[in-house]
């Protein structure tokens, strides 16, 4: 695929997010850490939200609809080390489907850049 292909696109565009989506969020609500922020949350609805934020994070052609992140997450106690095993699940799922460091780290660069509306600090 092109280089100046999308970032969406070269993951595999909607059925790529899908995958990386629910392996990654089967990931992080095996973590005992990071399970409680989503103890209350609709499965479905998380998925769809994330399906969304990753399709628009990383070029896609679908408009994110969720509440603005920072409103979403503020109030949370989530913390920037919260916020590190997050990415740090998010780099093993990228690794587990294949994804080239190159790509990889553009995907961690481009989710990075919601740090501080995450966590509500500077990161």
């Amino acid at each position: 695929m092109s280089a100046s292909a999308s970032l969406f696109d070269r993951l595999g565009g909607r059925a790529g997010i899908e995958s990386l989506v629910i392996t990654f969020y089967t990931r992080v609500m095996a973590d005992s850490e990071l399970a409680p922020f989503f103890r209350h949350t609709e499965v479905e609805k998380l998925h769809l939200m994330q399906r969304e934020f990753f399709t628009m994070a990383l070029g896609g052609p679908v408009s994110y609809s969720g509440r603005p992140i920072g409103h979403v997450h503020h109030g949370r106690g989530i913390t920037a080390h919260h916020f590190s095993r997050f990415v740090e699940h998010l780099v093993q799922t990228l690794e587990d489907l294949g994804v080239d460091d190159a790509e990889a780290e553009q995907v961690i660069d481009r989710i990075n850049s919601f740090a501080n509306e995450v966590t509500g600090t500077s990161y």
